[in-house]
């Protein structure tokens, strides 16, 4: 079992194929949540490299490709705008920007983040129920951050 919910390692996450391979639809609320904290324009790279110090992906580096798709996508539904920056030196970069809309997603985001863990600790008891095992009072992941 892990001691944290992300696993360290090719063999932890091929313990269980699928986990800790998807979970992309959480990478909306990340995006917007590392805007709105930092609150000024952000090139992607750098969104990149805050992504990958949240909760979400416990210090491993997303895939960029997909992190520029996501921002696309959200630019072409209004959350977040997009400008090319030139700085005195080296080449213009694009940097990203929360819109009013953005923020109003974030928010809705955080209520489906907790119907999320409702239905996640759901899950869990009927998975725990299956096997004839106790649930565990907490995941390990928070026991391991306690």
């Amino acid at each position: 079992m892990w001691a944290v919910c992300n696993p360290k390692t090719e063999d932890e996450l091929n313990e269980c194929e699928a986990l800790g391979h998807s979970l992309s639809r959480l990478m909306q609320p990340t995006i917007l949540t590392v805007l709105k904290k930092y609150n000024e324009p952000l090139h992607g790279y750098v969104i990149v490299q805050k992504v990958a110090e949240s909760p979400m992906f416990g210090g491993k580096k997303p895939d960029p490709t997909g992190t520029y798709r996501t921002l696309k996508k959200m630019e072409e539904c209004g959350y977040v705008t997009s400008e090319w920056k030139t700085p005195e030196k080296g080449s213009p970069k694009r940097v990203f920007s929360l819109t009013d809309a953005g923020e109003r997603c974030l928010r809705r985001w955080i209520d489906a983040l907790a119907c999320y863990t409702y239905t996640i600790e759901l899950l869990r008891s009927d998975a725990s129920d299956s096997l004839g095992i106790d649930l565990p009072e907490l995941p390990q992941c928070h026991q391991a951050a306690q």
